[in-house]
């Protein structure tokens, strides 16, 4: 499945153990997202629509009301890429 440059930005950042916290309104639906990298850093990629859009290919999932992890498929998807550090 092709995935666009943001896309995986922010599922790179969730291998490598981010997470997405998600803000919900009065009635249940998520209003707002905030990627995290696994250092604590929000990235600026990871907007309510790319969240969307991972969420309905079912590359992220959450349980129990946990934020937002990558799933099996999600890790399949991604391609490999190069740590910078």
């Amino acid at each position: 499945m092709p995935l666009s440059k943001r896309e995986q930005r922010v599922l790179h950042a969730l291998a490598q153990g981010g997470h997405i916290r998600h803000i919900r309104d009065h009635n249940g639906d998520i209003i707002d997202v905030d990627c995290m990298s696994r250092d604590g850093y929000r990235l600026v990629d990871g907007t309510l629509e790319l969240f969307r859009r991972l969420k309905r290919r079912r590359l992220i999932a959450s349980a129990g009301g946990a934020p937002y992890r990558i799933t099996r498929l999600g890790l399949d998807a991604v391609r490999a890429q190069l740590d910078n550090r």
